[in-house]
């Protein structure tokens, strides 16, 4: 094994761990480090796909109790049955939209530019929803559990989701942002991102290693290996850390963290230092 591209893998892997279900873009994350270690490539892309399915393994595996309920529950429970049908109208709108417009997206916002201005945008709206909910003071939100969502909490959350297509501006923020302005309790908006991830993340490698499968190969079986053993372990970690964190905290830190973020590869972006052409 190559014990150098072995360590890139290892990197990768955990720093798709750790930025999937943060609101901060693991893909500008995966963009910038992968450039930075010269990993890119129609080999880079599949490696991709390949550790995203490692992240959400380790939030079935963290939600697996609340997972396992809903499926043997869904012949006989009302409250199933309603939970797999809000993650299923969530899902639809990004489905849609990803799948007629991949390509216009990719070819026009996959550059740095766009990219750093997502990342800044977000960071802005995070800050003006913290803002927000400071503002309405000791107001309950109106939904305090998951199984409180309506049809019409599940479509409006998964219209969020939306905006993350464009690069940069990062599914998990969308979604949980989105789930606190609609008056989702900040766990509850968490945790309905995390279910919603687990249909998008799976749709979504199923399609890209249909459309790759021809770059699997044994040789790079070790690699893969390293990278999706990473992000399961990293994102397990980032999960059960988000969950205690938001509950004495506000994404405020994370909105800063996108500011800067995005002003660094607005700043380096056309350089030599980082290749966006994968």
């Amino acid at each position: 094994m190559d014990w150098i591209l072995a360590g890139k893998a290892l990197i990768l892997g955990i720093v798709e761990g750790l930025t999937e279900f943060l609101p901060v873009s693991s893909t500008g994350h995966l963009i910038v480090v992968g450039s930075l270690l010269n990993f890119s490539g129609e080999h880079a892309k599949t490696f991709d796909v390949v550790i995203q399915l490692g992240a959400i393994l380790a939030v079935c595996w963290e939600f697996r109790r609340r997972i396992g309920s809903v499926l043997t529950g869904l012949p006989v429970r009302q409250d199933a049955r309603r939970f797999t049908v809000n993650v299923i109208i969530a899902t639809i709108p990004a489905v849609v939209l990803g799948l007629l417009f991949e390509k216009a997206i990719k070819s026009a916002l996959f550059s740095p530019v766009p990219v750093a201005l997502a990342l800044v945008a977000g960071g802005l709206v995070i800050l003006w929803a913290e803002a927000r909910q400071r503002a309405r003071g000791a107001l309950p939100p109106r939904v305090r559990n998951v199984d409180q969502l309506s049809a019409l909490d599940a479509l409006k959350v998964g219209l969020a989701q939306c905006f993350a297509l464009i690069p940069g501006m990062s599914r998990s923020g969308s979604t949980i942002i989105g789930g606190m302005l609609f008056g989702l309790e900040r766990r509850v908006a968490t945790e309905f991102s995390f279910f919603l991830a687990i249909p998008i993340i799976f749709g979504a490698t199923a399609y890209e290693l249909l459309k790759n499968w021809h770059l699997l190969s044994a040789d790079a079986l070790g690699t893969f290996t390293i990278g999706f053993v990473a992000a399961f372990v990293s994102a397990f970690a980032c999960v059960r850390w988000l969950l205690r964190y938001i509950a004495a905290h506000d994404f405020t830190a994370f909105a800063w963290y996108r500011i800067g973020f995005g002003l660094l590869i607005l700043v380096v972006g056309y350089s030599d230092a980082l290749d966006w052409s994968a």
